[in-house]
C-alpha cells in the first residue's frame, strides 16, 4: 500500500551550544495517520517539532511539506501553511475569556465596521465546543479554569485553524478520564478528514491505544519507526530506555517512624472540608482523586499558596499557620507544584537561579547572598537529579520538560524539607525519568523524609504510595493500604459508584 507523506524530514541536524540535540534525523509523516513519537526527556522529540513549527531553525538538513520544499519563518508561517501544535505548558492569556484565548489573532472575523463583536466569538466557539464534546465555558476567564480545562481550550484553538497537521505534545497530561475520551474521539474526527496528527506522550499506553505507528527517540537520534501492531509494550520501553525495565514502579519498604505531619480538620470555603490525616517519617502517602477532586487545593492550603480557612496543621506536635509558601518553607514543608509553566520554573532565569531560588534566605550572610555556596549546591543538586544540560548557568527553557521537572524537585529538596509534596510530579515526565523519581523518593523516604505523593495516574499513586487517600469534591472518602486495596475499589470511591462492579456511576459522572 502506497503511503501519501504529508511531511517529510531529512538529515535533520541541531546543535544547541555544546549539547548535539538532534544528529542527522529522517522523519516522515502520513495523511490522516496518527503517529505517536516517543522518547525520553532530551531525547529531541519536541526540538524537531519546534523546528517544523519555525521556532528553531535546523543546522542541516531538508523538509517537505504535500511535497514541496518547507522553510517555516515562525511558528505564523508554519500555521498558514498547515501546521499547529497543542503545547504541554499552556499558553492561553490568564486575563482573557475562553473565546478570545480560542481565536486569539483572529477577532477580525467577529468584527463589522472596525468593532469587534464579542458574542459572535462566543457564538463561534461553542460550535466548536459542540461538534468535538468539549465541556467548557466560552464566557468564562481563563484564570478561572482548571488545568484541565485549559488543556482543553489548548486543544480547541489548536483544531480551529483547521490544520493539515496537528501536533500534539502531550495533549492528556492534565487530563481525566472523561476528557481523554473526547480527546480521542477528536482525534478520530480529525484524521478521518485526512488531518494528520503527531502524538508525543509519555503515557505509553496511549501509544497502543490511539498510534497508527510510532517513532523513538534516544539521545537526539531517531532509532526506529514501527507499526503499533507490531510491537509490544516491552520492546517500547526497552526502544526509549535503551535498556530493560522490568520494574515500571520500584517502591521499597522503609521502616516508617513517627507522626511528622498532623492536619486536623482543615477547611477552604467552596474548595474543601474537615480534611483529616497523618503523615509519618519514611511513609509516602498517596493523594487519588479525579482531576478537580480538591488533591491540589487542598495541598495549595497547607503550603499557603491558598492559606486555609479553619483547622489545624501541626508539625512534629507544633502547631504552624503557614499563611505563604516562605512560612511553610521555615515550617518544614516544601512543595512541587502541579503547574510547572505558572508555578514553577522562572523562564527568564538560568538552571542554577531555579534550583536554588526558595532558599536564597537560607545561604545569605548579612543580606548577601553566598555565591560559592549556591553555586555548589546547585551543581551538586543537578548532578543527583541527573538533569540533562551543558551547565547550571544554561537558561531554563534549553532544559526538556521533564529536565525542568527535575530542577523543581532539586529546588524543594535543597530547602532540606521534612515534609516534602509532590503534585504530579512525573506528568510529561518519560519513562526513564520516572524511574529515576521514584527511586529518588525510596532514598527519601529511607532517610526519614515524609512525602505526599499526588498523581492522576493510578497505577503510579498505587505502586509508590504506603498508605493511599482517596478525595472526591473536597472531602476524603476513603483511606486504604497499598497491600490490601484494589483497583476497583479506589475507582468506585473516586466516581462514586453504588457498588464496586463499576457498572452504576452518579448521573453527573456519566
Amino acid at each position: 500500500m502506497t503511503i501519501l507523506k504529508i511531511l517529510e524530514a531529512k538529515n535533520i541536524d541541531k546543535h544547541f551550544y555544546s549539547t548535539h540535540a538532534l544528529k542527522n534525523v529522517d522523519f516522515d509523516l502520513a495523511k490522516g495517520e496518527v503517529l505517536a513519537v516517543a522518547g525520553e526527556n532530551g531525547a529531541g522529540k519536541s526540538t524537531l517539532m519546534n523546528i517544523f513549527l519555525g521556532i528553531y531553525k535546523a543546522d542541516d538538513g531538508e523538509m517537505f511539506l504535500d511535497g514541496a520544499p518547507f522553510h517555516p519563518k515562525d511558528p505564523h508561517d508554519a500555521l498558514e501553511k498547515g501546521i499547529s501544535m497543542i503545547h504541554q505548558e499552556l499558553r492561553l492569556v490568564p486575563s482573557m475569556t475562553v473565546a478570545d484565548n480560542v481565536w486569539i489573532g483572529r477577532v477580525k472575523k467577529f468584527s463589522s465596521g472596525g468593532i469587534y463583536f464579542p458574542e459572535r466569538c462566543v457564538a463561534a466557539t461553542q460550535v466548536l465546543f459542540d461538534e468535538y464534546g468539549i465541556d467548557v465555558n466560552p464566557k468564562e476567564t481563563v484564570n478561572n479554569l482548571s488545568v484541565a480545562q485549559m488543556q482543553m481550550v489548548e486543544i480547541a484553538r489548536a483544531i480551529s485553524y483547521q490544520s493539515k497537521i496537528v501536533i500534539m505534545d502531550e495533549p492528556t497530561s492534565a487530563l481525566s478520564d472523561k476528557e481523554v475520551t473526547v480527546l480521542y474521539k477528536i482525534t478520530k474526527q480529525l484524521t478521518a478528514a485526512g488531518t494528520a496528527i503527531v502524538f508525543i506522550s509519555h503515557k505509553l499506553e496511549e501509544v497502543f491505544e490511539i498510534a497508527d505507528r510510532v517513532t523513538i527517540f534516544r539521545d537526539g537520534e531517531k532509532i526506529q519507526t514501527k507499526v503499533v501492531k507490531e510491537l509490544t509494550m516491552d520492546q517500547l520501553i526497552s526502544g526509549i530506555a535503551g535498556r530493560e525495565m522490568d520494574n515500571l514502579y520500584p517502591k521499597e519498604h522503609v521502616p516508617i517512624g513517627e507522626v511528622v505531619m498532623d492536619v486536623e480538620c482543615i477547611g477552604k470555603k467552596g474548595m474543601f472540608d474537615n480534611i483529616s490525616f497523618k503523615v509519618r517519617a519514611g511513609e509516602v502517602l498517596g493523594f487519588c482523586g479525579l482531576v478537580g477532586a480538591g488533591r491540589t487545593e487542598i495541598m495549595n492550603g497547607i503550603y499557603g499558596i491558598d492559606p486555609i480557612d479553619s483547622g489545624e496543621i501541626r508539625i512534629n506536635g507544633k502547631k504552624v499557620n503557614n499563611r505563604s509558601p516562605r512560612q511553610a518553607l521555615d515550617n518544614g514543608i516544601a512543595m512541587v507544584t502541579e503547574d510547572r509553566l505558572r508555578q514553577g520554573v522562572i523562564t527568564k532565569m538560568n538552571v542554577k537561579m531555579n534550583m536554588t531560588l526558595a532558599y536564597y534566605y537560607k545561604i545569605c550572610k548579612a543580606t548577601v547572598i553566598d555565591r560559592k555556596q549556591e553555586n555548589h549546591d546547585a551543581q551538586a543538586m543537578t548532578q543527583t537529579m541527573r538533569v540533562k544540560t551543558a551547565g547550571i548557568h544554561m537558561p531554563i527553557w534549553s532544559l526538556s520538560g521533564g529536565n525542568q521537572q527535575k530542577v523543581m524537585v532539586g529546588r524543594a529538596l535543597l530547602t532540606k524539607p521534612k515534609v516534602l509534596i509532590l503534585d504530579e510530579p512525573t506528568r510529561g515526565v518519560d519513562v526513564g525519568a520516572k524511574s529515576e523519581i521514584y527511586q529518588y523518593c525510596n532514598q527519601l523516604a529511607a532517610e526519614g523524609m515524609a512525602i505526599i505523593l499526588i498523581s492522576s495516574d493510578l497505577p503510579e499513586v498505587m505502586g509508590m504510595s504506603d498508605r493511599l487517600l482517596v478525595i472526591r469534591e473536597g472531602a476524603i472518602v476513603g483511606e486504604h493500604d497499598r497491600d490490601t486495596v484494589k483497583p476497583e475499589e479506589i475507582m468506585a470511591e473516586m466516581f462514586a459508584l453504588a457498588n464496586h462492579s463499576g457498572k452504576e456511576m452518579k448521573e453527573d459522572q456519566l
